[in-house]
């Protein structure tokens, strides 16, 4: 497959990315941050908060990151960040306004499964780049495609009942695409997405109604 950049190109990108954007980088580590304290510490507001901050990141990845700076190289980056913006309304759609994404840690292989991941995209990934000889600015930082696209289907593996598929599709679809910087350009921490994928797939798949029961005790407990 030949690609309409090179591998100069594509990791010039991220330099001016980073460069122009600076701090924003830090803010989005932050909502990241935010995010699974709100997992970790749920409230009844949890699950908006969390679902706001995934909405945030996918709209910021679709327009910061697709539409002004990869769509330079790559004229696929505007299909690309309409698929982030649709990411981003089913979050806000499904989490903010119906609040029908609910999170927790639990006791489960779901839940191990997703903490690895958030890891792997917040702390792993970025220390991958720097081994492997692209340290910042020229590295994909957070907020960008796939160590976000990890991040999340790692958030959305604590999700509670009733599973919602509809926030998995983009996050998975984009998972398939992004993993080919791993083969194609050499980005070997996007073979994480590989992970992701699997994961993303099982969540998937998951039956709607487990876990009801587990999902209405808890609810009450949230409230206090």
């Amino acid at each position: 497959m030949k690609l309409p950049f090179t591998v100069e190109q594509f990791y010039a990108i991220f330099r001016t990315y980073n460069e122009a954007v600076w701090p924003a980088q830090v803010v989005l580590l932050g909502l990241a941050i935010l995010a699974v304290g709100c997992v970790v510490r749920r409230r009844f507001w949890s699950g908006r908060v969390v679902s706001a901050v995934l909405a945030l990141l996918w709209a910021w990845m679709g327009i910061a990151y697709h539409f002004l700076f990869f769509s330079s190289i790559n004229p696929l980056a505007y299909a690309f960040g309409i698929a982030s913006l649709t990411g981003a309304l089913v979050f806000l759609w499904q989490g903010v306004i119906l609040g029908h994404l609910r999170f927790s840690v639990r006791n489960e292989a779901y839940a191990y499964l997703g903490g690895a991941l958030i890891v792997f995209a917040l702390v792993v990934y970025p220390a991958w780049s720097w081994a492997t000889g692209h340290p910042y600015p020229a590295m994909p930082t957070f907020g960008l495609p796939c160590p976000t696209t990890i991040f999340t289907i790692g958030i959305l593996a604590f999700r509670t009942a009733p599973y919602p598929r509809g926030p998995l599709v983009v996050p998975l679809l984009w998972s398939l695409v992004g993993v080919q910087a791993a083969f194609l350009l050499g980005v070997r921490q996007d073979l994480g997405l590989l992970a992701a994928a699997a994961i993303g797939v099982m969540l998937l798949v998951r039956k709607r109604t487990s876990g009801l029961g587990h999902e209405h005790a808890g609810a009450g407990s949230a409230l206090h």
